[in-house]
């Protein structure tokens, strides 16, 4: 009887050329095709966001006026030269509040020690105040007056990036609000920050009323509606981002013109449209589509939750500051929930490094419990 047939024996060598052969498909593959997905855009960051902003350029189903062309070209070339490197990084913290800051002996807690490190901004709409901490003494801007829900709240945002970006060393830019509070220690927030590889910045589609539904046809043809994106207002972004920010002024002057409240409606309301519309164009790999400040809107109502006294614990600062998933809901009439993993350099973390709606009258539970609820 023939013996039994046995596999032939494969040198080692050929076992290395069909690996080497595997890479540069794959290789390949990811040049031609750049990566979509959250994960492998983390991973091969270049790839993801100049693929995805080539994708964008390419309008095949209509010629771009002369004013998308000339946007296109400067934002394009912002995204692909390298900037200037610093030797002291920096966060700017940039407040957009109506007044005071009830917070601020907190953020001086926060904030002591690291002098070096860090840059304050405050645009207070309203009334000047005398300021609680030395840091942020001579830290007001020039400012103007603010409406919720008007454009006027991302001219004052702008306003803010602007007298940020004036300091070479200032490398991420953070909108807070008087009543946000940090969620970890300096230390964190700052190696979080400065060594991301993205802008967090809050993006996602809703076909519902208050996403799709404020889009306005009169912002055809460089804004369709398939790109009209929603998000909070509250964002975190790099250089690069911030300078695209002040470069635009096409699609900043449609959402001026055609996102605002009417008495027709439906009402738009720019600031929680125009960043996320903005940045899901021109470089929707480069962006988080989620942001680093937790807000709770799990009430339903126009406003999100604010916490008061008795709402202020360990264990909600503890919850809160282990959330490790973004959860976005439509407004459709069968609201949809998603759920997408929070993840930096592709490695799945903590979502939020800083939280609102607190009331003043927490600062003294906030004080006291800092040092616990921020422990890594």
């Amino acid at each position: 009887m023939p013996g039994s047939r046995q596999r032939p024996y494969l040198k080692p060598s050929i076992y290395i050329i069909i690996l080497v052969s595997l890479v540069s498909i794959f290789l390949v593959g990811v040049y031609v095709y750049p990566p979509r997905t959250s994960l492998l855009c983390y991973i091969i960051s270049s790839g993801c966001i100049n693929g995805a902003f080539e994708q964008h350029l390419a309008v095949a189903s209509r010629e771009l006026t002369d004013e998308e062309t000339a946007a296109r070209v400067v934002m394009k070339e912002i995204l692909k030269r390298p900037l200037a490197q610093s030797k002291n990084p920096k966060i700017a913290f940039m407040f957009l509040t109506p007044g005071s800051l009830p917070f601020e002996k907190l953020w001086h807690k926060f904030l002591d020690g690291h002098d070096d490190r860090f840059s304050i901004y405050v645009h207070a709409s309203r009334e000047k105040v005398p300021h609680a901490s030395p840091h942020f003494v001579g830290r007001d801007i020039r400012s103007e007056k603010v409406a919720w829900g008007e454009i006027s709240m991302v001219d004052a945002e702008k306003r803010l990036l602007a007298n940020a970006l004036l300091d070479p060393d200032n490398q991420h830019f953070v909108l807070l609000s008087e009543s946000c509070v940090p969620l970890h220690d300096f230390e964190y927030i700052y190696n979080y920050l400065i060594f991301t590889n993205v802008s967090y910045i809050d993006c996602f589609e809703d076909p519902g009323p208050h996403g799709s539904g404020r889009y306005s046809e009169r912002m055809l043809p460089e804004i369709e509606k398939k790109d009209f994106r929603k998000g909070s207002q509250w964002f975190s972004m790099k250089r690069q981002h911030a300078i695209i920010v002040m470069a635009d002024s096409l699609y900043y002057t449609i959402f001026k013109r055609f996102c605002k409240r009417t008495k027709e409606g439906p009402n738009c309301y720019a600031d929680e449209h125009y960043f996320p519309t903005l940045f899901h164009m021109i470089d929707p790999g480069g962006i988080a589509n989620w942001s680093v400040t937790h807000v709770d809107w799990s009430e339903g109502k126009w406003h999100p939750k604010s916490y008061r006294n008795q709402d202020v614990t360990y264990e909600l600062l503890r919850n809160i500051t282990s959330l490790d998933e973004i959860v976005h809901i439509t407004s459709t009439a069968l609201k949809r929930v998603m759920l997408r993993p929070c993840l930096w350099n592709g490695v799945k973390r903590p979502c939020h490094l800083f939280a609102r709606k607190f009331y003043p009258e927490t600062l003294g539970r906030l004080l006291h419990l800092f040092s616990n609820y921020t422990a890594i």
